[in-house]
This record gives C-alpha cells, structure tokens and sequence, in this order.
C-alpha cells in the first residue's frame, strides 16, 4: 500500500513539475528570450515619445574603450505636433528663432513626435523657453557621429532605410524591431555588425502624457526616461588604438594625398591602425556620395601592386630554397638592361644579392625571380599571406582580382619578380608579411575585432588572435631583417630612420598600368631591437617609395613610440 502511495506522489510530483515548466516557459520566452522585441513593442504603442539617442546602437570602442566615433551631445528642439495648440504661430517663431525655413518647420509638425535637425545655441534654447509653447521643448540628444570619427571607411556608417526589400531581410533576420524610419549599418562594422549593434530601446527619450483626448496632463507634463540596461545592443572592443589612428591620420592629412596606412602591434598582429585618405563624415554621408575620390574605400584592405615591397617575397624564397646565397652575384646595366631597366639608369655593375635588395636592383631580381621560377613564387607568395584576404572579425568580401597562380602565365613571371604585373597586394598584407619577418617566420592572420561586450558587463563572444603558423624559418627571416636594417641604413631607404629607435623596412616604387605615375609604398618596423610596431604607408602616385612613403612612415613612427 505505501509502495502504491509513493508512485502516486510520484506521478502527482511529475504531473505537477509538467505544469510547472509549461507556465514558466513562455514567460521565460517572454522576459529573456524576446525581452528586448517586447520591450521595443511596449515603447511603440505610445506614439508620444522621442528618443534622445539619434541610434540606439551599441559602441565601437578601441582597445582601451575609447569610443571611436566621436559620440557628442547637442541641444536640439524636440516637438509634439499633437500637442502643439497653434502650429501657426509656432512655426513661424521657430523659424525666426533658428533662422530655419518656415516651409521646412511647417513640414516637421505635420509629423509625428520627432527632433528638429538644428544646434540649438544657449540665446535660442532661452527664447523658446520663454515661449512656452505647448508640445515643444528643448532638451539635449546624443549622436553617434561627432565632429571627428576616426577610421571611417572601417567602422562604415549608417543610412535610412532605401526599401522595402531591405525593411524585410532586417526583420527576417534578427529578433530586433526595425521601423522604415530607422538608421541601419550601410558599410564597414556598423553593416557587419547590424545585428548585433542595434538596441532595442533608446538610453534617453522623452515621453509626455496625455489624457483621454490627447492633451496633456498637468504638472510638468513630461518625463526623461533613462534606460541603463538594454539586452538587446552589443559594443564591439576592437584592436584598433585610437591616438595611433589619429596619429596616421593626420599624418596622410597633411599630405593631402590619396593612400592608406597600417600600423600592426609586432608580433600578435593586432591591427592598430587602419587609414586612408581621402575620408567621408559618417555624419553627413551624403555630402560625399557623388565625389568619385575613394572616400569610402577602404584603402588598407584594396588591391595595389606592391612594386619592390615584394621583393621581400622573393629575396625570402630564394634563401629558403637555396637557389641563392646573400653573397650571390649579378650584373646591372641600367636602363639598357634587356628584359627590365633599373631606376639606376648607369646601372650598379657587378652587385651581390645582399646589396641588390638594399638597393633594389630590378634585373638582378629579375634573374632571382627566373631562378626560383614562377611555382615556387606563387608558393612562397602564399605561405607569407599574399592570397589571405581574411581578417579576424572582419569578414569583408573576397576581392576575385587577387590571383597569385597568374604569375605562372606565359611573360608574366620577369614583372612578377619585381612586384608588377599580375601581383595585387593590399597594405594590410604586407603589414603582415613584414610581421612575419618580425616573428621568425611566423605567419599570423591580422584581427580587427578582440571582443563582443554586453550592454550590461560581460564577453558574450571573443575572437581569439591567430596562433600562427611556421611560412619559413627563423634562420630566413632573421637574414630578411637584417637585409631591411641595411635598407634604411645604406640603401633606399634612409629617410625612413627612426632616431634613439632605429628602424628598418623595404621601399616600393610601383608604376600604374598604363600611366607614368607611381604609387609609393614603405613598409618597415620599429624599434630594431625587440620591435614593437609594424607600419606600411602606400601613397598613391607618390612617386618614389624613398622619397614620399619612407618619410612618412618615420614621422608616424616617431609619434607613435612617444606614447611608451
């Protein structure tokens, strides 16, 4: 009998315990699961709110959290068209107040609850003030954009929403609410990341409240909600430094060329620095949508001929494979030589391969090139990065031009052997091949992205860094090293040498096809002893690498060991 009572309890217990569970799971699904879409929802059925936050979106910080956008806070008009008693009169003052449009005015408060796109300054935020309009205050939003974003062609920007094809994939895609008035990713992290970014709710806004016919209450009639926790945004902790960002920056700035220049911490390959030049404002993306400048393109991940850069490809190639020595020998004529000139138009004469690279001898990398032959190029090409367009937590897309097995085709391999041709790199990958020279012949994939962060504390995903993978050995990078020290010391490169630090790197002087311009490139590290940065500058028709990219590049360097 008492066996008998037990499995009824049993059976009650579990009965019970099914209940349980059946009650608990949709609220689990509710509060946890779609907390943030429920959220979102309850805040949009009361149509007389405003976000203080233009997108409610989460951070994209450097390494050291410093937010790279540049967020800044300004006074702006927020209005209540509903709620505004005579629209009239009310948009004729604010338009002599702001110095607006009257017609542009009467448009807003045909609308719905919104912000008007002015800065409000002190002397007009008084005199709306003293107004006492109903439906319309002052008060301050956040924007994500400020005056200066760093790194824009990486971090993109954000854009309305252009249809309905794109209002649809978004909200089949994410459990995020989306409305067709909402700033979405349009390039770089912010498209990448969209779906982590987006919040679910605002940090600021302001809500009124209003009876049963819509007027609103008394007392001060509105509130500023602050909302501290939202589930639903992600902040990104990126490699990126932002004193070195600014640094390259402004460094192509003053310039004033077109150009891109990478900055690597030696050994780990973190990037640390992403520039090019020209840039847009994410702010005001619009204002450079026609120019045909290369504002929006990523300049350190596009495709260049790296010139005698790739030099370091061949020279490494050939003493790993034994076909040369540093003491091999080679004759340079100049510019008579027959299957390629050299830009020592009296040519070196009898010259080693030591001092063919230090001085970057055309002809005699030709004939190393046509030693080595073109399988063992392509090879080594691949081994030290030169066909990995992959970057951690930065999934851009596969640019097809890059086809290193073109090498092979018939009268390619002499141009191929001094970094022209059919050769296409981009700056971040010489940053990493010249990283792998750095860390004894250690190949590591660059990582943008280090970390996904919860809004409220936490690591919700970690994106590990490249344990590398052995391209040549240590006995040939250490010689490679070597090589790039004479470099700046006695050879192309002098005007890259970094004071107290020393430094050493290898010039590039790459003509475009079909014009006599140049594009210029230095790629080098600093300090000598124990390096700690890797950089790359690439100036388009810069000329000489020697002359342009190499001074460049010490000047960012100087600044940049400064910090330590």
């Amino acid at each position: 009998m008492n066996v008998l009572r037990q499995k009824r309890l049993v059976q009650i217990f579990f009965i019970f315990l099914m209940c349980l569970v059946g009650l608990l799971f949709p609220l689990w699904q509710i509060q946890i699961l779609n907390g943030d879409r429920y959220n979102s929802l309850a805040l949009a059925q009361d149509s007389l709110w405003v976000a203080l936050e233009d997108a409610p979106r989460g951070k994209l910080l450097d390494r050291n959290s410093v937010p790279l956008t540049g967020e800044r806070v300004e006074d702006r008009v927020i209005v209540f068209p509903r709620l505004i008693t005579d629209k009239p009169e009310t948009a004729s003052g604010l338009a002599n107040i702001m110095s607006a449009d009257r017609s542009m005015i009467d448009d807003y408060l045909k609308q719905g609850p919104g912000c008007l796109p002015y800065t409000v300054s002190s002397a007009q935020k008084a005199a709306i003030r003293q107004k006492n309009w109903s439906g319309v205050m002052v008060l301050p939003v956040q924007f994500r954009y400020g005056e200066r974003t760093l790194a824009p062609q990486t971090l993109g920007y954000l854009g309305r929403m252009s249809s309905s094809e794109e209002y649809l994939n978004l909200t089949k895609s994410s459990r995020k609410i989306y409305r067709y008035n909402d700033l979405v990713g349009k390039t770089g992290l912010e498209l990448i990341y969209e779906e982590k970014l987006k919040g679910a709710r605002p940090e600021r806004a302001v809500r009124v409240f209003t009876d049963a016919r819509g007027k609103l209450l008394g007392g001060p009639g509105f509130e500023v909600e602050e909302n501290t926790l939202d589930r639903g945004r992600r902040d990104l902790l990126l490699t990126l430094d932002a004193r070195m960002q600014k640094i390259a920056e402004d460094a192509l700035d003053h310039k004033s060329v077109k150009g891109a220049v990478v900055v690597l911490e030696a050994g780990s390959g973190d990037i640390l620095a992403m520039a090019g030049s020209p840039r847009f404002d994410p702010f005001q993306p619009e204002k450079f949508g026609a120019r045909e400048d290369g504002s929006f393109i990523d300049h350190c991940v596009s495709l260049y001929q790296p010139g005698s850069v790739f030099k370091i490809v061949i020279a490494a190639a050939a003493l790993e494979e034994g076909t040369e020595s540093l003491n091999s020998h080679f004759y340079c004529s100049g510019e008579k030589e027959e299957l390629i000139s050299c830009w020592e138009k009296a040519g070196h004469g009898e010259i080693d391969f030591a001092h063919a690279f230090i001085n970057s001898c055309n002809p005699s990398f030709v004939q190393i090139g046509l030693n080595l032959g073109a399988p063992k190029i392509i090879e080594y090409a691949r081994r030290l990065g030169l066909e990995n367009q992959n970057v951690i937590g930065y999934p851009a897309p596969i640019d097809r031009r890059q086809d290193l097995s073109l090498i092979g085709a018939p009268y390619n391999l002499v141009n191929s052997s001094v970094g022209q041709g059919p050769v296409l790199v981009t700056p971040l990958q010489i940053a990493s091949l010249v990283n792998t020279m750095v860390s004894g012949g250690i190949y590591r994939e660059p990582r943008l992205v280090k970390e996904i962060r919860k809004n409220g504390g936490g690591v919700e995903e970690e994106f590990v860094a490249d344990p590398g993978k052995a391209a040549i050995s240590e006995e040939t990078a250490r010689k490679l090293r070597s090589l790039m020290e004479s470099v700046v010391d006695e050879g192309t490169g002098k005007a890259a040498a970094v004071p107290v630090y020393g430094s050493a790197g290898k010039t590039g002087s790459a003509q475009i096809a079909g014009q006599s311009t140049t594009n210029a490139w230095f790629a080098g590290y600093a300090p000598r002893v124990n390096p700690r940065y890797i950089a790359v500058v690439m100036l388009e028709e810069g000329g000489s690498g020697g002359e342009s990219a190499a001074p460049l590049f010490r000047e960012i360097m100087e600044q940049i060991l400064c910090f330590e």
